[in-house]
């Protein structure tokens, strides 16, 4: 295996490693708060701030190449990746239902994907207006 697929297999560990410590951080930060009916909140909160991070992300690493390629393994596969939890937001979507909670279970659904959708976008669109 080439030296540099090495490099940026290392890089998404790193980030990885990041990525799953912050949202650690993040679920046990709700979790001190005592209040159960925070559920599912920490998991849209990190999907939110992910998508955000993304957009950011995106603008700055890929559109402008403000840093080198290797930052983009590092930042977006690996600390976004591990931090945002798609599949941990469909199981709790499925727990919802299990619960006889549909209206709960459609309005997380819905505002999972459109608040996450608007957060890359006004992470990309803040990013643009600041750099350029």
């Amino acid at each position: 295996m080439q030296y540099s697929y090495l490099l940026n297999y290392l890089a998404v560990a790193v980030g990885g490693a990041l990525g799953a410590l912050s949202r650690s951080m993040i679920y046990q930060w709700f979790a001190r708060s005592g209040n159960d009916h925070l559920f599912p909140l920490p998991t849209l909160a990190v999907n939110v701030v992910g998508s955000f991070l993304m957009g950011i992300g995106w603008y700055c690493l890929v559109e402008k190449s403000l840093l080198p390629p290797i930052w983009k393994d590092v930042l977006t596969v690996g600390f976004l990746g591990a931090l945002t939890t798609f599949s941990t937001f469909s199981l709790d979507v499925f727990r919802l239902l299990q619960s006889d909670r549909f209206i709960e279970a459609v309005a997380y659904t819905l505002c999972s994907v459109f608040i996450c959708l608007l957060g890359t976008w006004l992470g990309y669109i803040g990013a643009r207006g600041l750099i350029n």
